[in-house]
């Protein structure tokens, strides 16, 4: 009964509008008043959840995200994309995917992503000729890539919810995450090659040369340094997780104070407040959700649901498949760090039960997650990209078939072929 009383409040209070973070509590604190535990259980677990060193990786990785996406590290990473892809016919979406993909290993996070890269990108291929809906379903699909760079913090909100589950490194996770990202790259290429031939997009003049590609990448290369000075850092033993994001804060103050000197005043200052208001959220949701968490575990949730699932089929590739489902559907309804930390202590055992590492469950999450950003009802990628390209959510999804086709193409990859998350961790161990 307790644990009918935790997901029937924890649903109606979704349905309701409730924010996730205060739909989690109130339904942790209902629970908790049925089954007669002193209250202070759900403040000491949300205290304990949020008392972890390791979670300083996250205000960091956040504030240099926001440093790039303030400091005009988008217009060089478009420039050196549309000088690589630019003269392919629909070169621009080509443009589009790259630049994204690259301005996502630098911010660490798709709705930067979105903000910075859409708001350039979107404006100019309208303007070239290409269809509203077509400019936003690349640009959102393709800055979907950049939660699984190394500056993500959702990488680190992973791991810290397979507390007590499994034990998964930062680094482990980043290096599973790397060839997947490019694999989601790639497939969101061929979306945008297949609709810009199929619409009959045009090219946009001549290759200008290999001497104009290294010019533009010269231009963009401090910026993107920092995907590299994170993983050598890390990789050399020279710092730690947490140690690497506060040089990437370093970095990206260098980088768009002194080399570009694009970084002014007002746009530091509103970075700070940005990511100290996204930090706020994320541990608010992290310090919560560990009491939610503890009820699962407490009542078996998990188990039960493994059961459920095995009811239905012992066959891994059909739990499998069960499980992105889940997760999917979960995630069209829930924010992207509460669909880790509520998912993973649910979902986790049950996958590592039927073969799959944890690891690979961390990188099959993320990308759900990442599907959940573009799919309404709570699409903030979506709904940005949107507002940016002035067409509604339901003309966007008119025409998302080829786009969510790549994604799905790649999180099945990901999810029965274990060595596309598994070969680098592999190779370090």
């Amino acid at each position: 009964m307790e644990l009918t009383v935790l997901a029937v409040a924890f649903t109606a209070l979704l349905l309701l509008g409730v924010p996730v973070a205060f739909s989690i509590g109130l339904a942790s604190i209902a629970t908790v008043l049925y089954s007669g535990f002193p209250i202070a259980v759900v403040f000491q677990k949300m205290v304990g959840g949020m008392q972890v060193f390791s979670f300083l990786a996250i205000p960091f990785f956040v504030f240099a995200g926001e440093l790039m996406l303030y400091g005009g590290v988008a217009d060089r990473i478009v420039r050196f994309a549309n000088s690589l892809v630019g003269h392919v016919r629909g070169g621009l979406g080509m443009s589009n995917v790259i630049g994204c993909t690259l301005f996502g290993g630098v911010a660490g996070s798709a709705l930067a992503d979105v903000t910075a890269m859409g708001s350039v990108m979107i404006p100019l291929m309208k303007k070239e000729g290409y269809d509203a809906d077509y400019a936003v379903n690349v640009t959102t699909h393709a800055a979907l890539v950049g939660v699984l760079m190394p500056t993500s913090h959702n990488l680190i909100i992973f791991t810290l919810a397979t507390t007590g589950i499994a034990s998964v490194s930062v680094f482990s996770l980043i290096l599973g995450a790397l060839i997947p990202a490019v694999l989601l790259t790639l497939c969101n290429l061929a979306a945008a090659y297949y609709v810009a031939v199929k619409r009959g997009y045009p090219t946009r003049g001549a290759f200008k040369g290999w001497g104009e590609v290294l010019r533009a990448f010269g231009g963009a290369l401090p910026g993107l340094l920092i995907v590299v000075i994170i993983l050598a850092g890390i990789l050399s033993g020279i710092f730690t997780a947490t140690e690497s994001a506060a040089t990437a804060v370093l970095w990206a103050l260098i980088v768009t104070g002194i080399v570009y000197r694009s970084l002014s005043r007002k746009d530091f200052l509103t970075a700070c407040a940005k990511a100290c208001k996204t930090t706020g959220v994320v541990l608010l949701l992290i310090g919560i959700s560990s009491a939610f968490g503890y009820f699962m575990a407490l009542y078996e949730v998990p188990q039960k649901t493994g059961e459920m699932m095995q009811s239905v089929s012992t066959n891994p590739l059909v739990i499998f498949f069960l499980i992105n489902l889940l997760l999917f559907v979960l995630g069209t309804f829930l924010d992207m760090a509460a669909t880790i930390l509520v998912c993973t202590p649910i979902f986790l055992p049950i996958a590592m039960h039927f073969g799959m590492d944890p690891v690979q469950f961390g990188v099959v999450m993320l990308i759900n997650c990442a599907l959940g950003l573009n799919t309404p009802p709570v699409g903030v990628t979506q709904f940005v990209g949107c507002a940016i390209g002035g067409i509604s959510v339901g003309q966007v999804m008119k025409s998302i078939l080829p786009f969510y086709g790549a994604l799905g193409a790649c999180l099945m990859l990901v999810t029965y072929v274990p060595a596309i998350s598994l070969w680098l961790p592999s190779l370090f161990k």
